[in-house]
């Protein structure tokens, strides 16, 4: 499979939390995904991964809060980079 990396970033949130997104564009769909791009969208604070989307080989889409693992509907870049960083207000906002 070949990939295209899309885009990288790594921003600061705080001293102790950060996030970063990692997309790429791939030749074939990651085993259990449906379309042409392998990702990753990570909430980190402490040193702990607290949130994370992800469409991990065999597992197909789906996010991680905290130790819960869940399915994850990908429609579109927009629309999941939109879905990440909605969680990440709520964290931090305490919501």
């Amino acid at each position: 499979m070949e990939a295209e990396l899309l885009f990288r970033k790594r921003e600061g949130l705080s001293e102790t939390a950060f996030v970063e997104v990692v997309i790429w564009r791939v030749s074939d769909p990651v085993r259990g995904s449906g379309h042409g791009f392998k990702y990753r969208l990570v909430l980190v604070a402490g040193g702990v991964c607290l949130l994370r989307y992800d469409n991990e080989a065999g597992k197909g889409d789906h996010k991680h809060v905290g130790e819960s693992e869940m399915p994850y509907r990908f429609t579109d870049l927009a629309t999941l980079q939109a879905d990440f960083w909605k969680d990440v207000e709520q964290w931090r906002t305490g919501q």
